[in-house]
């Protein structure tokens, strides 16, 4: 399994209980693995991070890595390259790819917003890109 992509112990650990292998089976095989440098958390976390930074917010980044099983630390680790990285700047670009053009009304307006929020991005960042957009605001209209 692990020639094909990173996974994390605790999904590997899953995957492995799944079929059947016994727990001390699993454990002894994964510490193995671990030592031998073919199973590392920080290596997928940082994979995570590399595959969805630009396509997905910060949030979003996180609540996978959390699913996954991986630290704290690890994931803090991880993350530190997107605290340079400008949140609104990428979910604007996400949104120009999606959709490029403001929304024309309330139903529209919605259906970004909620596109946005799949993604990770926070209320705060996405009401920024849509108003960068030239989308008017609620009270405008």
């Amino acid at each position: 399994m692990l020639a094909r992509r990173e996974y994390s112990r605790a999904e590997l650990s899953q995957r492995l209980a799944r079929k059947g292998v016994p727990r001390d089976d699993v454990e002894r095989a994964l510490d193995e693995l671990a030592a031998q440098g073919y199973l590392s958390d920080a290596r997928y976390a940082q994979v995570v991070v590399a595959q969805r930074s630009g396509r997905y917010g910060k949030r979003a980044i996180a609540h996978v890595l959390r699913e996954k099983g991986i630290t704290a630390p690890d994931a803090q680790a991880a993350m530190v390259p997107l605290a340079a990285t400008d949140e609104v700047a990428d979910a604007t670009a996400l949104w120009q790819r999606r959709f490029g053009t403001p929304p024309a009304n309330q139903r529209e307006k919605a259906r970004q917003v909620r596109f946005l929020q799949s993604r990770g991005y926070g209320f705060s960042v996405i009401l920024r890109v849509l108003r960068a957009t030239g989308t008017p605001s609620d009270d405008d209209s």
